[in-house]
């Protein structure tokens, strides 16, 4: 068993890797979607196009952000295009306090392993921790801390076939923040998941 993971992350990276021509396109707003655990579609990969796997990416991230409570607000962050594959963004705008990261990937951790996702990857540093996972049908997911503590979720599409791709259908739970780039800092403050205001 310990044989076959450099092979599937071997193969995965692969996928994920495209062949450049990267473009991207603001997220933004629209009708409210549905959330499911990204394994609803019996596609394969092969025969998906960017534009449902960017569907399907959307419904990841909806459905882990569900998941971890009490509820964060975020916004869309970029949405990036490769020559065979989709990556959909999340920003947290959530203050989550040094105290409570691990916290918030363990729920979203544990979300990914009920759900039948295959954790690759674990990064307990202290600054900068995050957790990264993968479906059974190739789509890369993670959690990650970045800078000033800001919260960030990705989903990575296997290769597809190439389409145009419509910004996001979901609805931020707060402000849009269409058309900027970079997005600002955390700047919500939560009783559970916020430290003392500085």
């Amino acid at each position: 068993m310990s044989r076959l993971f450099p092979v599937v992350a071997t193969v995965l990276a692969l996928a994920l890797s495209g062949c450049g021509n990267e473009g991207t396109m603001s997220g933004g707003g629209g009708s409210s979607s549905g959330s499911g655990s990204g394994s609803g579609s019996g596609r394969e990969g092969g025969r998906m196009d960017m534009q449902e796997a960017a569907e399907r990416s959307d419904a990841m991230l909806d459905a882990v952000l569900e998941a971890v409570d009490p509820d964060l607000q975020w916004a869309h962050g970029p949405t990036t295009t490769r020559a065979c594959g989709v990556t959909r963004r999340r920003a947290v705008m959530t203050v989550v306090s040094a105290d409570r990261r691990q916290t918030f990937l363990d729920r979203a951790e544990a979300f990914w392993r009920k759900s039948d996702y295959r954790i690759k990857a674990v990064n307990k540093d202290d600054v900068f921790p995050a957790v990264y996972a993968v479906t059974e049908a190739g789509f890369g997911v993670s959690v990650s801390f970045r800078g000033k503590g800001q919260a960030f979720l990705e989903a990575d599409s296997p290769c597809v076939k190439e389409s145009k791709v419509a910004p996001p259908a979901a609805e931020p739970n707060g402000p849009a923040y269409e058309g900027v780039y970079p997005l600002p800092r955390p700047n919500v403050r939560s009783g559970f998941w916020s430290g003392p205001a500085d």
